[in-house]
C-alpha cells in the first residue's frame, strides 16, 4: 500500500491513507476495524467533524468518478444500491435517514454539484447520532468497495490507492 501523490499535502495523505486501511478492513468483512481506521484523531468536537466531512468528501468523489466512468459519461444507468448495517441491500425508502443524505450527496456530487454535496454531508453529520455517522461512513466505504470492483472487472480506470486496498 502507499500510493502517494506527490501535489497531496501531508493532510491529504494522512486521510487517504486512513481510508486505504479502512477499505482493506471492510473488504476483508471487519466494519469495526475499518470505522476504528478512519475514526477521527482530533481532540476537538470541531476538528473530529471536519476529519469526518473530508473523509466522506473523498470517498464521495471518489465514488463520483466511477460512476461517471461506470455510466460512460452518463450515457449508461448507474445503479446506486443502499445497505443497512448487516450490509443487505434495502430500498431507498427503508434506508435511515442519514444514509438517504448519503444518497443525495453522491448524486449531487455525480451532477458536478460539489457545493450541495458539501452542504449534504455538513446536514448530515450535524444532524447524526455517532451510531448514523458509522453508517454513514460505511455506506461510503461499500459504495467506494462496490463501485471500484465493478471498475475493475470492466477493465476502467479507478484511484490507485482504492484499486490496492480492494485488490490486496
Amino acid at each position: 500500500m502507499g500510493h502517494v501523490d506527490p501535489d497531496w499535502s501531508e493532510q491529504e495523505r494522512r486521510l487517504v491513507e486512513k481510508a486505504q486501511r479502512a477499505l482493506t478492513a471492510l473488504s476483508l468483512g471487519d466494519d469495526a476495524e475499518a470505522l476504528g481506521e478512519v475514526a477521527p484523531s482530533a481532540a476537538d468536537p470541531q476538528a473530529r467533524a471536519d476529519e469526518t466531512k473530508a473523509l466522506m468528501l473523498l470517498l464521495f468523489g471518489e465514488c463520483s468518478a466511477m460512476v461517471s466512468t461506470l455510466g460512460d459519461g452518463g450515457s449508461a444507468p448507474v445503479k446506486v444500491q443502499v445497505f443497512d448495517e448487516d450490509g443487505e441491500e434495502v430500498s431507498i425508502d427503508q434506508a435511515d435517514p442519514p444514509v438517504r443524505t448519503a444518497v443525495r450527496t453522491l448524486l449531487a456530487e455525480v451532477h458536478g454539484n460539489t457545493e450541495a454535496a458539501q452542504e449534504q454531508v455538513e446536514i448530515a453529520l450535524a444532524n447524526a447520532a455517532p451510531d448514523e455517522v458509522d453508517s454513514l461512513v460505511l455506506q461510503a466505504l461499500r459504495w467506494t468497495i462496490r463501485l471500484s470492483v465493478e471498475c475493475l472487472d470492466r477493465d476502467l480506470p479507478v484511484a490507485p490507492w482504492i484499486s490496492e486496498a480492494v485488490s490486496d
